[in-house]
């Protein structure tokens, strides 16, 4: 797990193309005929939520998510050598700028719960972004996707993978991402709608959430982000899961980016479960106060598809 670890890091410093979200976007100045955009944030996602930013055309990003598991509570302590021992959920996935409003989203996550082997397509689409004008205020977005799960069914009835058909391994996510950069400081709303289609007994198929992020330069390459969402269970739902010894909280993580040439690269503290919209925001049933929280990070690397101009 070290040597995995030790790798991620060394491979910060490994590339020399300079790709990075920001510097995309920042290498070839805007035309005459379009605004001066602004970039808010520094990667299409911040710790658990998605950004309003988008992989530039013909670039295609490699993520790599790893949480491990929790520093203290119950599972936690220098027995499971405060989480690191176990690798609590894994997410690889690619996101390709298929044009300048359109990304495409693939993925594969390990699963942290008992609905496991899950595949995700997405697609994020732009529909505003921030520029230097009073005709484009703040970034607009819309985020989508697919969560199916392949694993084998449960046998036990009204468990969550007791699947009985494809339907009921299957679950969606819709996003609406507004953000707004106020000089240094970035700022972010995510109303967000989770459906499942299949879930136990007295759960809620349908939940609406609200989440929130931010990001604060520190120094050089170094940002404080920060990210919460919040579910609107229903109180049914609420009651009979605390009979059952289950309690659901809200998912924060805090975290700090490290940017370098060609990748970003994300420490995170979280709460959050499992990675996936369609998982941790149903689902969160660990607490930052009694210290089930778990350290994790995030790298990803830009690969860049554009085609070079010749120099006559």
């Amino acid at each position: 797990m070290f040597a995995a670890i030790s790798f991620c890091l060394a491979s910060l410093t490994g590339f020399s193309q300079d790709t990075t979200l920001s510097n995309t976007a920042s290498s070839s100045p805007p035309s005459s005929t379009e605004p001066d955009y602004v970039w808010i944030f520094s990667s299409p996602k911040l710790i658990n939520l998605n950004t309003v930013e988008l992989v530039p055309r013909r670039v295609l990003e490699f993520k790599v998510t790893h949480n491990f598991g929790d520093i203290g509570g119950d599972h936690g302590g220098i027995t499971n050598f405060f989480g690191l021992d176990n690798a609590a959920d894994v997410r690889i996935g690619f996101q390709y700028g298929l044009s300048k409003k359109i990304n495409l989203i693939a993925a594969r996550a390990r699963g942290a719960s008992l609905v496991q082997q899950q595949y995700e397509l997405g697609i994020k689409y732009r529909i505003m972004q921030q520029a230097k004008d009073a005709a484009h205020p703040f970034s607009l977005a819309i985020f989508a996707n697919n969560v199916i799960s392949t694993m084998k069914a449960n046998k036990t009835p009204n468990l969550e993978n007791s699947f009985s058909d494809f339907s009921d391994r299957n679950s969606q996510t819709l996003q609406l991402l507004v953000g707004r950069r106020f000089g240094k400081l970035s700022l972010q709303l995510n109303p967000t709608y989770v459906h499942r289609n299949y879930v136990v007994d007295g759960d809620d198929n349908s939940i609406f959430a609200i989440g929130g992020g931010l990001r604060v330069p520190l120094k050089g390459v170094f940002s404080l982000i920060v990210d919460y969402s919040h579910s609107f269970r229903s109180q049914s739902s609420i009651d009979l899961f605390k009979t059952q010894d289950v309690r659901f909280y809200d998912a924060l993580g805090v975290g700090v980016e490290i940017l370098t040439a060609g990748h970003s690269f994300h420490l995170n503290f979280t709460n959050a479960t499992e990675l996936l919209e369609n998982r941790y925001i149903p689902r969160t049933v660990s607490s930052w106060t009694k210290g089930e929280f778990r350290w994790g990070f995030t790298i990803s690397r830009d690969f860049n598809f554009k085609k070079k101009k010749k120099i006559n």
